[in-house]
């Protein structure tokens, strides 16, 4: 898809959101994209519903199925499987950053943090469907450096029973801060220490 059509779009189902993942769904990216969400098994969604935007302000609804085989049900806990709270919060995150960069963010996501998190129900594998209702109550863009930041306020539903709420979620996509050099060190004089040069 094409950078115009990426910005433009107004839902991504799982190909796509996978796609974004490895850098793959938008063919004529700016120069410094650097946005992923995180692959499988890691991505906590699996379609976003709607996403739009209205001046400073806009709202992202998007779902995750739960599968019984999920791998942190294996882990999380033993004879009580959960999915941990924080997979919920991380979830928010991912939609935030993807969002700034639908917003034409240029650079690389990271989460900020968030003033509150509330969990009033669990994630169990007998549930069908998770729904994120996400209210961006501020979208700053930084047009000089082509960064931005997002801020919103989310709730979480398993099968339309509301389990989380959170308060002021942050993210942000900033230029310059990509670790291209993995397993290596950040930047070639690291590397060229390791080697020996």
């Amino acid at each position: 898809m094409k950078y115009n059509e990426f910005l433009r779009q107004k839902n991504f189902n799982l190909e796509q959101l996978i796609a974004f993942s490895y850098g793959r769904l938008i063919t004529d990216p700016p120069e410094g994209l650097e946005a992923r969400l995180p692959a499988p098994p890691f991505l906590m969604v699996d379609r976003i519903v709607s996403i739009e935007s209205n001046g400073n302000k806009g709202g992202i609804v998007a779902e995750q199925d739960i599968r019984l085989d999920a791998w942190y049900f294996q882990c999380h806990f033993p004879g009580d499987p959960v999915q941990p709270g924080c997979l919920g919060v991380d979830a928010v995150w991912q939609l935030l950053g993807f969002y700034g960069v639908w917003r034409g963010g240029i650079g690389s996501g990271r989460a900020l943090g968030c003033e509150e998190v509330v969990f009033n129900g669990q994630i169990r594998p007998h549930n069908k469907v998770v729904r994120f209702e996400i209210d961006v109550v501020r979208f700053r863009d930084m047009k000089s450096s082509g960064s931005c930041i997002v801020m919103a306020n989310a709730v979480i539903f398993a099968d339309d029973k509301q389990v989380v709420t959170i308060k002021k979620a942050r993210s942000g996509i900033f230029k310059g801060i990509a670790y291209k050099n993995y397993p290596y060190p950040e930047d070639d004089k690291d590397l060229d220490e390791i080697d020996g040069n």
